[in-house]
């Protein structure tokens, strides 16, 4: 039998398309925008209202979609661009069974929405995806706030979010961490979230002891913690930097190096940190390592690395598909080991 599909009404589709990206590892979505007249073939699973409530047409279209009496049985989220009591008496009215202010995480709302709908095959497949990110996310913006005002780092807390995306890959699988870490709105956050999903892929794939998968993951989740304290500007800044700011911008390895040794790291985390933009010909940075110089757990983040910059959606670029990433990593002789290259290619596609 063919799923019923999750209604997402929307008065900016652009604004929405984090959250209908997220919705659509659930199930099937359908987008009705503010002013589009088209017909509803059969009742949804459940409403996501993304509209401007205190608009007339607004409230008309949610009460289309959700008729009187039905809100029982029809769950329906109001994401609210006013919180006001007026706002949420209009919502209940509606029939809301959960309200959330607009500017909420699209993860968070279809966390809520899985609750809703209580499908016990949505929950299987995206509840551990949604649960990885969740914690990842917020050991990644503890850890980013602490260093970012001159703290150390509280390895535990890190530890306690690596099982999480372990797990999160194996259950979900990779497609569907990429796909929800995709609408992470912060570049940094999005970066190191994609590489410790692409890195769990990898050692799950080479069949890693359970104690090595997690250590190769956190050095995965923290290889780029030294760009808290890079300027904002130009973190986020969009395109090509000019020569001053990737000088600034190099620095960040050997400053993620400093901050994980003050709060007492192991010898291999840190020079993972330190080293995971070098190369096997000395031409990588900062140090100028050259073959044997560069450890294993080196070699394959830094492959990690390099397939998720590829891969990962900016506003200025589209991804690059995954074949096209493996081109360019097994064109990297001399660069790159290109026996963990075939391996990681294998990897990539078994996902």
């Amino acid at each position: 039998m063919q799923q019923s599909a999750i209604f997402l009404l929307t008065d900016r589709p652009d604004r929405s398309a984090a959250l209908e990206t997220l919705i659509r590892t659930i199930g099937p979505c359908e987008v009705f925008a503010t002013g589009e007249d088209r017909a509803v073939r059969a009742a949804p699973r459940a409403v996501v209202s993304d509209l401007t409530l205190s608009r007339r047409e607004a409230v008309n279209r949610v009460r289309a979609l959700v008729p009187h009496g039905k809100a029982a049985t029809i769950p329906l989220l109001c994401l609210l661009r006013s919180t006001s009591d007026q706002d949420l008496r209009m919502a209940r009215d509606l029939g809301a069974t959960v309200c959330f202010p607009a500017y909420t995480a699209p993860h968070i709302v279809v966390q809520a929405l899985l609750d809703q709908i209580a499908s016990p095959e949505s929950d299987s497949v995206a509840e551990p995806v949604l649960r990885g990110i969740s914690q990842a996310t917020e050991v990644l913006t503890g850890l980013f706030d602490g260093v970012r005002d001159g703290g150390t780092i509280d390895l535990p807390s890190v530890d306690a979010g690596l099982d999480p995306i372990l797990s999160a890959v194996r259950e979900g699988g990779l497609t569907r961490w990429l796909e929800t870490v995709w609408t992470h709105d912060d570049a940094t956050y999005q970066h190191c979230l994609l590489v410790a999903g692409v890195a769990a892929q990898f050692v799950l794939h080479l069949g890693f002891r359970a104690e090595d998968r997690e250590h190769f993951v956190r050095a995965a989740l923290l290889h780029d913690v030294g760009k808290a304290r890079i300027p904002r500007e130009i973190l986020n800044k969009p395109g090509r930097l000019d020569a001053d700011e990737t000088a600034i911008m190099r620095r960040h390895p050997v400053i993620g190096y400093d901050i994980l040794k003050e709060s007492g790291c192991d010898v291999a985390t840190l020079g993972a940190v330190r080293h995971h933009h070098e190369m096997l010909d000395g031409s990588g940075y900062p140090d100028g390592l050259v073959g044997a110089e560069i450890s294993d757990t080196v070699r394959l983040l830094t492959i990690c690395d390099i397939y998720a910059a590829l891969t990962e959606r900016r506003s200025y670029k589209p991804p690059m598909p995954a074949r096209d990433a493996i081109a360019i990593l097994e064109g990297m002789t001399g660069k790159l080991e290109m026996g963990l290259v075939r391996h990681f290619g294998d990897a990539m596609i078994a996902a």
